[in-house]
């Protein structure tokens, strides 16, 4: 998975390509974890580039919320394809996290 990683205004955008699995969830955790020690706590999860999530990156995107949200941040989702999607609404996680079509979207909803 690549995560490319962007600014806008006080908010980090982080894009994510491929599989959010077990092999690469710990690359998010860590980009995240660096991001949280600057108090930088304003995250946009973009997945538009992600087909694939398992439990593990279900696991770090909870685990990455509750460290922004200890510091009064939050993660909004956004660009989730079908098949992602759809393991979000079974997994109840689109009832915790705010999800939306583009990052401006998101941007705004801060």
């Amino acid at each position: 998975m690549e995560i490319s990683q962007k600014r806008i205004e006080d908010m980090d955008v982080l894009a994510l390509t491929g599989r959010l699995e077990a092999a690469s969830a710990k690359k998010l955790k860590g980009c995240v974890d660096a991001l949280v020690k600057e108090k930088r706590v304003k995250l946009i999860v973009d997945m538009a580039g992600v087909d694939f999530i398992d439990s593990s990156g279900l696991g770090t995107l909870v685990s990455s919320l509750r460290a922004v949200n200890e510091e009064k941040g939050d993660v909004k989702v956004v660009a989730l394809q079908k098949q992602v999607r759809s393991i979000f609404e079974l997994t109840r996680l689109h009832r915790i996290f705010g999800i939306f079509d583009n990052v401006e979207a998101a941007t705004k909803s801060f």
